[in-house]
């Protein structure tokens, strides 16, 4: 950040958003520190780290769409549970609640890089993606730069904060992949049945 001044840190944010080892939390609340130090403007840090952020989402969408929805669907059918059809479903609902999908997404962490590649498999708009991605980046952001800055020599600290929300987001997560995957073997389960010779 000393070196490369703002677009250090919109470079370091595009690396997180491709290599989740990358933590958001650690970076950003330094260049609220740095903020603070008077190296750095607040404007300059937050306006490179929705710069960086956008970037990296656009270059997942791709990935996303490159993949295609007909892939996946092939995908699908290999796979054990799950069928082509979960496929057309989930691109449905993310017609219905994209939008909403993107936006929240960005505030979530472990999320917020991989929600870009659904909108790439559901092509959709460039423009909303964009928007949508730009808005919950720039509050998600804001709100750890803030905390740096805040913080000052103590802005270590915000991935406590991060880590204690992360643990909640990921329990609701793991409750929400425990009942799909009930949801899919009970479907199993009962197509064999209705499949099976009568005795």
């Amino acid at each position: 950040m000393e070196i490369l001044g703002g677009p250090g840190v919109g470079i370091a944010i595009l690396l997180e958003n491709l290599f989740p080892p990358i933590p958001s939390e650690v970076v950003l609340p330094l260049g609220g520190f740095t903020v603070a130090q008077g190296s750095l403007s607040f404007a300059s840090v937050l306006i490179w780290s929705i710069v960086g952020s956008v970037v990296g989402a656009y270059l997942l969408y791709g990935i996303g769409a490159w993949l295609g929805a007909a892939r996946l669907r092939k995908v699908a059918d290999w796979m054990w549970l799950v069928k082509a059809s979960d496929v057309d479903a989930s691109l449905k609902f993310f017609d219905k609640y994209g939008r909403t999908s993107v936006f929240i997404g960005r505030l979530i962490p472990g999320i917020r890089s991989l929600i870009s590649i659904p909108a790439g498999l559901d092509r959709m708009s460039l423009l909303t993606f964009g928007i949508w991605t730009t808005l919950g980046s720039a509050i998600w952001n804001t709100i750890l730069v803030s905390l740096g800055y805040a913080l000052g020599d103590r802005w270590e600290e915000v991935t406590g904060y991060v880590d204690a929300y992360s643990k909640v987001i990921y329990v609701i997560l793991i409750l929400i992949i425990v009942g799909f995957l009930a949801f899919f073997i009970r479907r199993a389960m009962k197509e064999r049945k209705e499949g099976a010779p009568a005795q």
